[in-house]
């Protein structure tokens, strides 16, 4: 095991953090790094016109270029370690259990061939890597200060289309990503962060958003139980003043049977206008919550996206949430009834009553006023009176039946 365990340090140690292959013609830079002549050769070549070069694992600068030798040494022990064969042994067992790449999937850079599942993504090396070949980052300290993230396919997004430079750098003049150069090109002068103080300030912004968005689903949430138990307590209400008024009208006299459907038709005419702005003023705050709580979760999966750079771009199409609507008046009482009106229609049989017995009084004696003879002599005054007498008791006992 301690054998098969230096085997894998020492090929960490002979990779070229670049290609991330076995170093081939190695030369090493005054810093003490070593890299293939020709990946580091390349690598100066893109930064010419600088005049700075920059090693890319420690990122010390160096001006003017510094001349490149040929490392003997290194080369020699480069090429025994190749003919061990140990190499390619280690990479084939390793290579039997990764997975292979889908459609779909983020395949792994360095993978010949038929290329594997890549599992994370290095924004300072701009590859993919699969379990074997993301090794060399995790066990060797020339990848310490190199960035993983989880494998993604927008990895170019992260480079400045015009410098070809990493974008460390975040504008809040123009709200986008740059690189250094741009620093000293079309962006001098502006708000200029770092794009990981950005990131810290966008999340903290994002969290207070998150934290907002909680709140209001939590008062927007209050105020449907609240009327939902309106709702509840006007239906039981409404129910309740229904069997009364039945009970009231029955003692009514026939005669205003239409008027006690009349009212019994408002009531339930009024009870369910009422439940209907509250369905409608329901159906509203449930999309408001329902609107809230989307906005929630884009934010929340915004706020776990490990791609910074797809973050900040993200982040500016973010759009304000939305604002709560001012709500009408609502009536939350949970002793809501209709006792007003059971109190008017109580009111109304009284009065129903004196006007029946003062109107049929009056009536009564308008009818027995009127005649259209007037008899002077006893016998015909004797048959009025006995005609007029039958007369009345026929209205007393109409007038009896009313009341």
């Amino acid at each position: 095991m301690m054998a098969q365990a230096g085997v894998v340090l020492d090929r960490d140690q002979f990779n070229c953090s670049i290609c991330l292959d076995v170093l081939k013609d190695p030369v090493t830079i005054p810093c003490g790094h070593s890299y293939c002549s020709d990946c580091i050769q390349d690598y100066w070549d893109q930064d010419d016109y600088l005049g700075v070069f920059v090693c890319p694992q420690c990122r010390q600068n160096f001006s003017p270029r510094p001349a490149l030798a040929r490392s003997t040494m290194l080369a020699d022990v480069v090429e025994k370690f190749k003919k061990t064969g140990l190499q390619d042994a280690s990479t084939t067992s390793t290579a039997s259990t990764q997975c292979l790449a889908e459609a779909d999937d983020v395949e792994c850079d360095v993978c010949a061939g038929r290329k594997n599942k890549a599992v994370r993504s290095c924004l300072v090396c701009l590859a993919s890597y699969c379990d074997l070949h993301v090794q060399p980052h995790y066990e060797s300290a020339a990848f310490k200060k190199h960035k993983l993230v989880s494998a993604s396919k927008k990895l170019q997004d992260t480079i400045c289309p015009r410098h070809d430079k990493l974008l460390e750098v975040y504008c809040r003049t123009d709200r986008q990503c740059i690189c250094y150069l741009c620093l000293t090109d079309e962006h001098r002068g502006h708000d200029t962060v770092l794009a990981e103080q950005e990131i810290q300030l966008q999340q903290r912004q994002l969290s207070d958003m998150k934290q907002s968005s909680h709140l209001r689903i939590q008062l927007r949430e209050k105020e449907a139980q609240e009327l939902r138990q309106a709702i509840f307590s006007l239906i039981r209400s409404a129910r309740t003043a229904s069997e009364e008024s039945d009970n009231i009208f029955t003692e009514l006299i026939r005669s205003i049977e239409l008027k006690r459907f009349e009212v019994r038709e408002l009531i339930k005419a009024q009870e369910k206008m009422a439940i209907s702005q509250a369905e409608q003023l329901m159906d509203k705050i449930q999309k408001e919550i329902t609107e809230l709580k989307k906005n929630e979760v884009e934010l929340d999966k915004l706020s776990h996206t490990e791609d910074h750079i797809h973050f900040l771009q993200s982040c500016q199409s973010l759009q304000a949430p939305p604002v709560l609507s001012a709500l009408p008046s609502v009536n939350v009482d949970p002793n809501l009834t209709f006792s007003p009106v059971m109190a008017a229609v109580s009111d109304f049989k009284v009065l129903l009553q004196e006007v029946c017995q003062g109107g049929f009084v009056n009536i009564y004696e308008k009818v027995r006023n009127v005649v259209i003879v007037s008899s002077s002599d006893a016998a015909a005054q004797t048959d009025t009176t006995q005609s007029d007498a039958a007369s009345a008791v026929q209205i007393d006992a109409a007038l009896g039946e009313l009341i």
